[in-house]
């Protein structure tokens, strides 16, 4: 195999590949990029040189995570310890590169309390939006975006998302992911998932775990009103083009319909197999876990992303809270034959491209941006061996 390139030039030949197409495997590929972009894809010409041999490795474009956590988990490694936004983002762009993702949509929160309702104790949306934005410079290892996940029951999340939208932005429609987290629906139908999760996740005895909880669900129920106007609104941007409009956590049909009925277009993260089912039948793009998928079910208890991938409910995959799951998750459906392999790899690539409207990538197709994996699909787990970014 040629020496690994330090820097990925505009121009180059990568040959001796295994392309994973949109619909097929091409055993021995090569790829022409000029200008940094892909202009052929096809069998490597018999005797013909190349610029990086690729060793037989599979070749994949460039995986898409379009809701990644990752920079909240960077800005606050432990508790007591925590870093600035550039380092943490810096660190995260690592993580996100060795795991193959060259696009990154971070789920930014828009909200005062966790999902659970204690105090976040890391930098806030309006503090870290600016610093992705401004990560994208020359030589940047991550095309670095921002899913603007927005609690609809907070006032000041939403008045913070109010002034985000009104500053002047170039390029594709911001993402907006409304949520709701109050017990008794959503990802926590059964409060006693919630309460579960303070007394592992943060040290609560069972009886603080219940009270906090209903202290949670009593604040979250007099803050209807404020959730219904918030939704209200947002469907007025998603109507008139405004926004790409997302629902969280949908757990029922009736959910589903009234995204739809807001213009919203994506389900991300239903919660049951009733709201999938109803997002296929409505032409409403299904986003489903990827951690879900190698864990073998939900952690919270919801329905399994595995599951509706065998069933033909699954558009993408998204990393959430594990980067280094999109591609294992993708590599588990095909080889336990949930999947092909082209249609796998779509969930983490073209599939995502699809839910946040980029049509510039997400393929290996002559047109396409080169953003490009080298990765190792044949060990217990893949590895990605190189990383090109157009």
């Amino acid at each position: 195999m040629s020496p690994w390139l330090l820097t990925t030039p505009a121009d180059y030949d990568l040959g001796h590949v295994r392309a994973v197409l949109p619909d097929r495997v091409v055993e021995d590929a090569r790829v022409v990029v000029r200008d940094g972009v892909i202009v052929d894809v096809g069998p490597h010409p018999r005797g013909a040189s190349t610029d990086v041999d690729g060793g037989g490795l599979h070749l994949l474009p460039g995986l898409i995570d379009v809701h990644s956590d990752t920079l909240n988990k960077e800005c606050h490694p432990r508790p007591g310890a925590s870093l600035a936004p550039g380092l943490a983002l810096a660190s995260a762009s690592a993580r996100l590169r060795a795991a193959g993702i060259t696009t990154a949509y971070h789920g930014l929160a828009y909200q005062e309390r966790s999902a659970v309702g204690l105090p976040i104790d890391s930098p806030r949306a309006v503090e870290l939006a600016p610093a992705v934005d401004a990560a994208n410079g020359a030589g940047a290892l991550v095309d670095h975006r921002v899913l603007h996940r927005l609690d609809v029951r907070c006032v000041s999340g939403r008045e913070q998302l109010e002034k985000r939208l009104a500053e002047p932005a170039a390029g594709d429609l911001p993402v907006v992911s409304h949520e709701d987290h109050t017990p008794g629906q959503g990802q926590y139908a059964d409060p006693a998932t919630m309460r579960h999760w303070l007394e592992v996740g943060e040290g609560m005895t069972a009886a603080d775990a219940a009270e906090h909880v209903a202290w949670w669900q009593a604040s979250r129920e007099r803050a209807c009103a404020a959730g219904r106007d918030t939704l209200d609104w947002l469907g007025e941007l998603a109507r008139a083009g405004r926004i790409r409009l997302w629902g969280h956590d949908l757990d029922s049909a009736e959910a589903v319909d009234a995204l739809l009925d807001r213009g919203g277009r994506v389900a991300e993260f239903p919660t049951t197999r009733a709201a999938a089912e109803r997002a296929r039948e409505a032409g409403v793009l299904v986003v489903a876990g990827a951690p879900n998928v190698v864990r073998g079910g939900s952690h919270a208890g919801n329905v399994s992303a595995a599951e509706l991938a065998a069933a033909g409910l699954v558009d993408a995959l998204a990393s959430d809270y594990l980067p280094t799951a999109l591609l294992p998750a993708a590599v588990h459906l095909a080889e336990r034959g949930v999947l092909g392999l082209p249609e796998a790899i779509g969930l983490v690539t073209s599939g995502p491209a699809n839910a946040v409207g980029l049509d510039d990538r997400g393929r290996l197709a002559a047109g396409r941006r080169a953003d490009l994996v080298l990765a190792d699909l044949a060990g217990p787990h893949p590895v990605v061996r190189w990383v090109a970014r157009a």
